[in-house]
């Protein structure tokens, strides 16, 4: 059936030869007993197996360490917030978008506090920011290992953390600086820490589990809590503790998630709004108002106050973000991204039940398969059925559960592969993943058209092996065969991955597909031809070239002079004023560009903004964070990112802009951006906007409109 657990032995205190009794090892001897059991792992332990882990978590390393400098600042939006934190403590507190402190980003700054101390110690640079992501990611494996060896065989750890590294998603994320690489190693430890509870009944577990589902909180706001009913049921159902005493578990680790995640919040909504910095992405300066709305129910919902625009709506209808539904993890780009195995991790997760149905209600290896099967599903249907905004990348929150699901499920078919129905059940959902392949590898047309051949054929020979009975020689082959038709697809995958630069605000792993929304990264176009995942049916169905005039939804329209980095490659787009989602912006850019990847400085306008820089506090403002962040990487100087993420909210409102321009507080207007009244929010940046091109003259400064403020 399921692997039996492996008892830890504690190797007795040595004795004294004089007196005879127990004396504690000599630091050094604990110290050489320590190195040891790294090198050598568990007494009990084959010689092989942690040899193997080392090396899993050194090819780990490598994947997402590899050219990690090409995809440069990756997420301009974060890594200016980084930049901010790095030198400044109030904004490395409150996760401010600039040193200044005009505005925080649109999430909490756990995930950016980690970076920024980084920087602090090395400097800012592409390595300093991405390399405490692709740690996370070694951790990560790790601890799935840690996870499942507990209680199962080191092959089916090692299976499990070796899903999950090559999964293409997770290659992606871990090697990019959003917040969804934090969030999925508190998870992970979340479900770690549970499974110890459940195993050991001992309160500490299920507290410290709180604690890091509080930090996931502090990482991604509301998304931390889809784990929470399973933890608790399965702690519930499964502990091997009285009712009282896991109600009062529950209670307690409920006492320990609202402390760790709610410290923060009590600071930052005590702090008079006039001594912190404005909340990005809320329209009434509440952190309360984000995570509720923005950033929380109107994920969900749809209803998101100041997004570009509204969600997917039913199937029928579609939107932006895609249609839901029960495909929709299976469908266009998003299919590349997780669902490799997705449908074999559903039907072993299920027959892995039923196999152990008669295990007793404490059994540690039934609660593993719980707590990582629910875990998947919960995700995976709120995903499904979220209305507002989605991007393929959130689906790494599925990773790790993916990983032990398909590990542990596929280990309790193996060990019962003497029941005829086990070993027809398992010869099924192998062809059907290889069949699965072929559908995701034909999406894209014209990458490795060879590869889906040779996968459905290992998928066809590994479900003839798995239809006969048992024999000692063919298991070699058997689990060979098994694991090329299951994994090479997004191995393979995830090796195109880690060998593309990605940047923008929106990325998605893997080759160019058709149908897909694709996303902004090294040759990467959103919804442009040739660009990764975006090709045929992009964006809206209109594609955006490099350099030129850019469809965006609400409208058509050029930029003055303003040079940014555009989906699908980077150029100067000439004059005009363009239509965003929302309103006009007078000076604005015409297309998804400025909103989604970050503004250009060239040398010369560089220079311009650094001139005299400590004479203000802003060097300059920009409408949007991402159009701000380019010009405060290049500088290292604060500039002011006017509304926000989305350009929508309202910080600072006209009267604000005006005064701190009356104060001598703001040197430099740079054209550009997406601003406007978008999904109901504020027009304070079209306002703001409009004000400076009646009231000041324009220079361009290589390719950019800017205007001097002080003049």
């Amino acid at each position: 059936m399921i692997a039996m657990s492996v008892t830890v032995t504690t190797p007795p205190a040595s004795v004294s030869p004089t007196t005879g009794a127990a004396s504690a090892p000599r630091p050094g001897a604990r110290i050489r007993s320590a190195l040891r059991r790294v090198v050598r792992g568990r007494e009990d332990a084959a010689r092989w197996e942690r040899p193997a882990l080392l090396g899993l978590l050194a090819l780990t390393a490598l994947l997402y360490l590899w050219d990690l400098a090409a995809s440069g600042y990756a997420n301009s939006f974060y890594s200016a917030a980084v930049q901010a934190g790095s030198v400044n403590w109030e904004a490395f507190f409150y996760g401010s978008s600039d040193a200044a402190n005009s505005i925080t980003v649109d999430k909490p700054p756990a995930s950016l506090w980690i970076m920024a101390l980084s920087v602090r110690l090395f400097g800012l640079s592409s390595w300093s920011i991405l390399v405490p992501e692709a740690l996370m990611g070694v951790a990560t494996v790790a601890i799935v290992y840690a996870t499942v060896r507990r209680r199962f065989s080191a092959q089916t750890a090692l299976l499990a953390g070796g899903v999950l590294a090559i999964t293409p998603v997770a290659a992606l994320m871990f090697r990019f600086n959003n917040p969804d690489a934090l969030l999925v190693l508190l998870l992970t430890l979340s479900a770690y820490l549970t499974l110890r509870g459940i195993e050991s009944g001992r309160l500490r577990w299920v507290v410290w589990a709180g604690v890091a589902v509080g930090f996931a909180f502090l990482t991604k706001q509301l998304q931390a809590f889809l784990i929470l009913p399973v933890l608790a049921g399965v702690y519930l159902a499964m502990a091997p503790l009285s009712w009282r005493k896991r109600f009062l578990h529950l209670f307690a680790a409920l006492g320990a998630v609202i402390v760790s995640a709610g410290w923060w919040v009590a600071i930052v909504e005590l702090v008079p709004a006039s001594l912190r910095p404005y909340i990005g992405g809320s329209q009434s300066n509440s952190f309360l108002e984000l995570t509720f709305g923005y950033n929380g129910l109107g994920r969900l919902t749809g209803d998101e106050t100041g997004s570009v625009t509204g969600g997917g709506g039913g199937r029928a209808g579609g939107g932006m973000w895609g249609q839901t539904g029960i495909l929709r993890l299976f469908e266009n780009e998003i299919g590349g991204q997780i669902a490799w195995l997705l449908p074999a991790a559903l039907v072993v997760f299920v027959v892995a039940l039923v196999l152990g149905r008669r295990m007793a209600r404490t059994d540690g290896r039934r609660a593993t398969l719980l707590v990582f099967g629910g875990w998947l599903i919960v995700t995976a249907l709120a995903f499904s059925f979220m209305v507002g905004i989605f991007h393929a990348y959130y689906t790494v929150a599925l990773a790790p559960a993916l990983a032990v699901t398909v590990a542990v499920g596929s280990s309790a078919l193996w060990l019962a592969r003497e029941r005829l129905w086990v070993r027809i059940v398992s010869a099924v959902v192998v062809l059907g993943t290889g069949v699965w392949a072929w559908v995701l590898l034909d999406r894209a047309t014209d990458w490795l058209p060879w590869l889906k051949v040779v996968v459905l054929a290992a998928a066809i020979v590994a479900a003839v092996l798995l239809t006969l009975p048992p024999r000692r020689a063919l298991a070699a082959a058997t689990i060979a065969t098994t694991l090329v038709a299951g994994l090479l697809a997004p191995l393979a995958y995830t090796i195109q991955t880690v060998t593309t630069a990605h940047t923008g605000s929106i990325v998605t792993a893997g080759p160019t597909v058709a149908g897909g929304m694709g996303g902004p990264g090294g040759a990467r176009g959103f919804g442009a031809p040739g660009g990764a995942n975006g090709a045929a049916g992009g964006f809206g169905g209109q594609g955006m070239p490099p350099g030129g005039a850019g469809t965006a939804p609400g409208g058509t329209g050029t930029a003055p002079g303003a040079t940014g980095t555009v989906p699908g490659g980077t150029g100067t787009v000439p004059g005009g004023t363009g239509t965003v989602p929302g309103g006009t912006v007078p000076g604005g850019t015409g297309g998804m560009g400025s909103l989604l990847g970050a503004g250009t400085a060239g040398s010369q306008l560089a220079a311009l903004l650094k001139a005299d820089a400590s004479s203000y506090t802003w060097v300059a403002a920009a409408v949007g964070s991402n159009a701000a962040a380019g010009y405060q990487l290049a500088t290292q100087q604060p500039v002011m990112p006017i509304g926000g993420f989305n350009g929508s909210d309202p910080s600072p409102t006209l009267a604000q802009f005006k005064r701190y321009v009356s104060e001598g507080r703001i040197h430099y207007f740079i054209a550009g951006g997406v601003g406007g009244q978008a999904n109901g929010g504020s027009s304070s940046s079209s306002e703001i906007a409009a004000w400076v091109a009646d009231t000041f003259t324009a220079q361009t400064v290589d390719g950019v409109t800017v205007y001097d403020l002080t003049q």
